[in-house]
């Protein structure tokens, strides 16, 4: 009975360390994940302007894009380089980007939009 209980006890603790192993590493990579959105939102939002402005133009016109699409991509930039200073400050805690898309690069075409942050 106690070589038994003696190889629950190994086998249990096997268990523990191997899945606390795995969760810490999806840890690390959510929190390289964050950090590494964050660094580049807040390095590309000035891009917000030219890529607001061509989908207004697209959109509405040329006179829009020079009026609305201007004022919406500097909202946007402002929007967009807060959102990575506030993932590079924070990416300890792992949680979903802020703005979508995720990156400037993804979908280039697509509005900006800015949703709430979520626990990954």
């Amino acid at each position: 009975m106690k070589k038994i209980t003696h190889l629950f006890f190994i086998v249990l603790m096997v268990f523990i360390t191997s899945s606390g192993t795995a969760a810490a590493e999806q840890y690390a990579d959510k929190v390289v994940d964050k950090l590494g959105n964050g660094l580049a939102n807040a390095v590309t939002g000035v891009v917000e302007i030219p890529k607001t402005m061509n989908i207004v133009a697209h959109r509405d016109g040329v006179i829009h894009a020079m009026t609305i699409g201007l004022l919406t991509g500097l909202a946007n930039a402002v929007g967009r380089s807060l959102s990575g200073a506030f993932d590079i400050a924070t990416f300890l805690i792992p949680t979903t980007p802020f703005v979508k898309p995720a990156y400037i690069w993804d979908d280039f075409g697509r509005e900006t939009t800015f949703v709430e942050g979520r626990m990954r």
